[in-house]
């Protein structure tokens, strides 16, 4: 079956508009993924308790991601993630008006980011979900290029903005802006949800059974068990580096304005160069090679990382970031956990799979926090290590084929 191009899937119906509240909401995520670290870092000048803050922001949403996933498997996807874009909007106008009215205290950050957390996987994985649903199967690896890619935009554009926000106008009308956007990618939804009859579960199992049920499937499908385990070793490296590259720049560039910009720009970068990445993953035919092209990609962000940034200084880290960006996007492209997931568990599974696959980012963000003070070096040192241990993984752990049928075959049965 010929593949449709890049512009046949972004005409295709719906995809415009799930792929724009996408982008919207990912932007207000990548955005306060920095901003909650240079806010924590301004308001209580601790590396420690930044990298707590950046758990917090995502620690808990992975640790309810299995009744995230049931629920997206009851109700319609789409109205999952307007809920999750739509609290996440009053929060953090919550956390401005505390700001401004001098109420803010540590203990009250570390809350509200909690439960800006807890509904966040309805985002990640709901729009993963309703990908498949809108596609055929000969354009899947595209829509998810066109999806990476989207994000690949949004790594470019957050931390810039972000960065550039926190610098110049302060931290309330950064969060300020990060709350509009969220409610941008909710009005966007909107046409989505009236003209589409999403699917609804009936079943009449409970919540919490079904959240068990779908940890059960993950514990026995190797394809998602593998992922899983090198996914979430891989991305410890990215949660040591949120927090590593900002007190790299700052003792570099000494705090201020300019370190802030400096570290937007380092991160849009990187993000830049993963959209490269990532639309060109998207032309290649990778359908088949998932695993070598995951385990090359991650053995060669630890290089980059090491070699690079530990020798080089903020020239280094800066190549080093751009190279990884751009082995990142490659790495995202592929279909593995759609094409080897039944469609009937897609909530369930992609809830929790993305949610133990990411569970190393809010761990290596506690890690890191915890690493700089001592050395800098020594946090380099340790997110290198995990990128190799993710590519020992993917190749020992991950099957080298599908242990589910086409979804052609699986018609035609």
């Amino acid at each position: 079956m010929t593949a449709l191009s890049y512009r046949q899937v972004w005409r295709l119906t719906h995809v415009r508009e799930l792929l724009l509240g996408a982008f919207l909401s990912r932007l207000a995520a990548r955005m306060f993924e920095l901003a909650v670290i240079l806010y924590a870092l301004d308001r209580f000048g601790s590396p420690v308790f930044a990298g707590r803050a950046a758990f917090a922001s995502l620690g808990p949403g992975l640790i309810v991601s299995p009744l995230a996933g049931a629920l997206l498997d009851r109700m319609r996807a789409g109205s999952a993630i307007l809920l999750d874009m739509l609290l996440s909007a009053v929060l953090l106008f919550s956390l401005c008006v505390m700001d401004g009215t001098g109420l803010i205290a540590a203990p009250a950050l570390l809350a509200i980011v909690t439960v800006y957390s807890l509904t966040s996987p309805l985002r990640a994985a709901g729009i993963r979900i309703l990908l498949p649903r809108l596609v055929p199967d000969n354009a899947l690896e595209r829509a998810n290029a066109l999806d990476t890619g989207s994000y690949a935009l949004v790594e470019v554009l957050g931390p810039a903005f972000a960065g550039g926000l926190f610098a110049f106008a302060g931290p309330n009308i950064t969060m300020l802006t990060i709350a509009t956007l969220y409610l941008g990618g909710s009005l966007s939804l909107i046409p989505l949800l009236l003209q589409r009859a999403d699917r609804i579960s009936c079943s009449p199992a409970g919540l919490l059974s079904e959240a068990r049920a779908g940890l059960g499937y993950m514990a026995r499908h190797p394809s998602l068990r593998g992922l899983a385990a090198s996914y979430s070793c891989y991305q410890l490296t990215w949660g040591i580096l949120y927090v590593a590259v900002p007190v790299f720049v700052a003792r570099e560039l000494g705090a201020g304005a300019n370190a802030d910009l400096a570290v937007g720009l380092l991160w849009a970068v990187s993000g830049l160069a993963g959209g490269i990445g990532a639309l060109l993953a998207g032309r290649a035919r990778g359908v088949g090679r998932e695993r070598e092209i995951i385990g090359i990609g991650v053995l060669m962000t630890a290089l980059a990382i090491y070699a690079l940034s530990t020798h080089f200084g903020l020239f280094g880290l800066w190549i080093g970031l751009t190279i990884a960006g751009f082995l990142a996007g490659p790495i995202d492209v592929g279909a593995l956990r759609q094409r080897r997931t039944e469609p009937g568990w897609l909530g369930r599974v992609l809830a929790v799979s993305m949610g133990l696959n990411l569970s190393g980012i809010p761990i290596g963000s506690a890690i890191g926090g915890s690493l700089v003070t001592r050395s800098l070096s020594l946090a380099l040192i340790f997110a290198a290590l995990a990128s190799i241990a993710s590519a020992a993984m993917a190749f020992l752990l991950i099957p080298s084929t599908s242990e589910l049928p086409s979804r052609e075959a699986a018609e035609e049965r």
